[in-house]
């Protein structure tokens, strides 16, 4: 159904593995699909149209009747109809072209609304391996770039194009209606125009889509240039990062370039075309007027049909250009959105709530490449209500563990079962980064729970110790906090994360490294506003500090990948095994916690 385009053009890392781009059938597909609810709006918009420009086309014959008035001498009273009836059709043409295009624009605001939530649902639902495969640049430039071009099309293309086709159709019956042979005389144009739109249309597709991988390929570059931009100076690297950039904006630029000159071409051929059609018709009025088949008014209208075809057919096919660039970047679009279950988040399996585990993970390996395998058939329960903390050094696969239980990434093999709960979602996921929203803390708490009320956002702050310093903020709940807003510190923007958790309110919690941005003067603090926030649910917690493994039911211990101790606290210190060790190791110095 989609394709996966490879880095052939030389604009993505040899390793990138670009998000699916739809074929041409399954994009058109999905339109239809997307149009279908707003049958009636497509259907009224495109009558109303109709209307209109068929009343529009009463403007040539009535001038036409006008100069046949002049030529015969007639009195100028008799040109007071006719111009009266240029006013009625205009103003009617004026109103009906209004509700028409009005139609037309509603529905085209429709669907690409109900495409954005589309892609917007999908991308938040792709693993993150996936999207760390692909490359941040390849996902920002399909939600801003495309997005942008295909609303640009649906807010001027779309609207244009529908008036201009039924303007060419209608207007190509009208000079037949005049005279056959008028028609015949304008369609020695369509060979040119055909050619031109074909010419066109074979080169302006790949050109389109190999500009829009650079576009992303170029932002994928500067995310990674400014994202390690510490690295990148310690290391002395600003040269070659700066002709990495520079490369993939001349690849852009050359694009960019290939397509300018593409519409130059594009334009030079329709006006040879527009030249042929009307000299043909005016050439045949001629004879026709000469041999009295018809009069001077009726070759005029005829010319002037053809003559007010400059503008629909010239802005059909240039909005070619548009569409072309629009139909690239729907397609990447529906690339994302029509990934099916499999190639997004693979949902937990289901078991039933009578049994005593809340998470049973069997068999679970996982690897981000070939080679590149961090879990070994893992094997683990959760007893409902239990907290477990994953211990082990660096690289040991104990984010990866929580990734998979939480479901924000799927297992290479094995399964994970999570018990069913009553509230949704099941399974939440705090991180050391957290993301502090644009918007007042209370909006930023209610993403967890939309419909809490203040009275429960209250509750959540006290219960992970954060509601004194919410409520000390200028204007509380109502304050600003963000990107441009009141800057919340890593330990306080984590307590916020830990009150969204306890408005979601899941079954299952994990928690992975979640108090690591406290520092050693927080961590404390952070701590238990974590061991509040985790009161009364089953728990997972990568810990960072060996103090949460000390207040946990169970201890897990991950080397290599792999589980290789399971136990409290005490049995493992006892155990003289790797827990041991880093126990010891640990510790140090510090006088032992009071247990």
């Amino acid at each position: 159904m989609t394709t996966t385009p490879s880095a052939t053009s030389g604009i993505a890392d040899d390793s990138a593995e670009l998000l699916p781009i739809a074929t041409g059938a399954r994009t058109r597909a999905a339109l239809r699909t997307l149009i279908r609810p707003d049958r009636g709006r497509a259907i009224l918009g495109l009558g109303v149209l109709v209307g209109a420009t068929a009343v529009g086309l009463l403007v040539q014959p009535l001038l036409g009747r006008i100069v046949d008035i002049v030529a015969d001498g007639r009195p100028a009273d008799a040109l007071t109809l006719p111009v009266v009836l240029l006013l009625v059709v205009a103003v009617v043409q004026g109103v009906t072209t209004t509700l028409g295009l009005t139609q037309v624009a509603r529905l085209g605001e429709t669907v690409l609304a109900r495409l954005r939530e589309q892609f917007i649902e999908r991308a938040l639902q792709l693993p993150a391996d996936r999207l760390e495969r692909a490359g941040a640049g390849d996902l920002t430039a399909r939600v801003t770039g495309d997005v942008a071009r295909v609303a640009e099309a649906v807010r001027s293309a779309l609207p244009e194009m529908a008036r201009s086709v039924l303007a060419i159709v209608l207007t190509l019956g009208a000079m037949a209606l005049l005279d056959v042979r008028f028609l015949l005389a304008a369609l020695l144009a369509v060979p040119v125009q055909a050619l031109t739109a074909r010419w066109y249309v074979t080169r302006a597709v790949t050109v389109y889509a190999d500009q829009r991988v650079a576009n992303g390929a170029q932002q994928q570059q500067l995310l990674e240039t400014i994202g390690g931009a510490v690295t990148v100076r310690g290391h002395r690297l600003e040269e070659q990062h700066t002709e990495k950039s520079a490369a993939r904006s001349r690849r852009a630029v050359e694009l960019t370039m290939r397509s300018v000159h593409l519409v130059l071409g594009f334009y030079a051929r329709l006006h040879i075309a527009e030249y042929i059609g009307l000299a043909a018709v005016l050439v045949t009025g001629f004879f026709l007027v000469r041999d009295g088949s018809v009069s001077i008014g009726t070759a005029t209208a005829a010319a002037l049909y053809f003559h007010s075809l400059f503008g629909p057919v010239n802005a059909a096919l240039v909005l070619l250009d548009d569409a072309q660039s629009a139909a690239a970047g729907l397609a990447r679009l529906v690339g994302v959105t029509d990934l099916k279950e499999s190639a997004v988040r693979l949902p937990h399996q289901r078991t039933g709530s009578t049994s005593e585990a809340a998470v049973t993970v069997d068999a679970v390996s996982h690897a981000y490449g070939p080679g590149r395998t961090v879990l070994h058939e893992v094997a683990l329960t959760l007893r409902a209500g239990e907290h477990v903390a994953l211990v082990g050094t660096s690289g040991a696969g104990k984010s990866t563990l929580a990734r998979l239980v939480a479901g924000v990434q799927q297992p290479t093999g094995g399964t994970v079962s999570v018990a069913e709960g009553k509230t949704a979602p099941s399974v939440v996921l705090v991180t050391q980064e957290v993301h502090v929203f644009t918007g007042t803390l209370a909006d930023d708490l209610r993403l967890a729970r939309p419909d809490a009320t203040d009275a429960d956002l209250r509750t959540a702050l006290a219960t992970v110790h954060a509601l004194e310093w919410a409520e000390a903020l200028s204007e509380g709940l109502a304050t600003v906090v963000g990107e441009g807003g009141h800057r919340l510190d890593p330990a306080r923007a984590q307590q916020l994360a830990l009150a969204r958790l306890v408005l979601a309110d899941p079954p299952v919690a994990v928690l992975d490294e979640a108090t690591a941005e406290a520092g050693s003067a927080g961590a404390r603090t952070l701590e238990r506003s974590a061991e509040a926030a985790l009161a009364g649910r089953t728990a997972l917690v990568v810990a960072h500090r060996l103090t949460q493994a000390v207040a946990a039911d169970r201890i897990v211990v991950l080397e290599a990948g792999r589980v290789v101790e399971s136990g409290t606290h005490d049995e493992l210190r006892t155990a003289d095994g790797p827990y041991a060790a880093l126990w010891h190791a640990w510790s140090g110095s510090r006088a032992a916690p009071h247990l």
